[in-house]
């Protein structure tokens, strides 16, 4: 099974961006589905973004649609989340999420592997 990491998270003023970078190891990250998520303390996690294995079909939520991309590297076993434009309530742990299945699984979160997650904080 895949397991993966996140990076690329920090401190940025509103208006800024970050590159979150989803590194797979275990095995070929090539035949996965790929979504990030993010979560507040006390909130459940909410979808981000998503991307389907042929790189075919990508999802955004309407919250990030013309801010956030998201790509994958399958030679570098990645997948980045480039988020431009941040604002304060961008802010929160941002987690990968991988799945090895149907595209509506990683969806909807119920996929068999999940990074640590990296903190995104946006100051106003």
């Amino acid at each position: 099974q895949v397991q993966l990491r996140e990076s690329g998270g920090g401190l940025v003023q509103t208006g800024g961006s970050l590159r979150l970078s989803c590194a797979a190891s275990g095995e070929p990250f090539s035949t996965y589905e790929v979504a990030w998520f993010r979560q507040t303390p006390g909130k459940e996690r909410d979808f981000v973004a998503a991307i389907s294995w042929r790189a075919n079909v990508i999802e955004y939520a309407d919250f990030v649609k013309g801010r956030f991309t998201i790509s994958r590297d399958d030679t570098r076993n990645t997948v980045d989340l480039q988020m431009n434009n941040l604002k304060p309530e961008d802010t929160a742990v941002y987690y990968c999420h991988a799945h090895a299945g149907l595209f509506n699984t990683v969806l909807e979160g119920k996929g068999t592997t999940w990074g640590q997650g990296t903190q995104v904080t946006v100051s106003p």
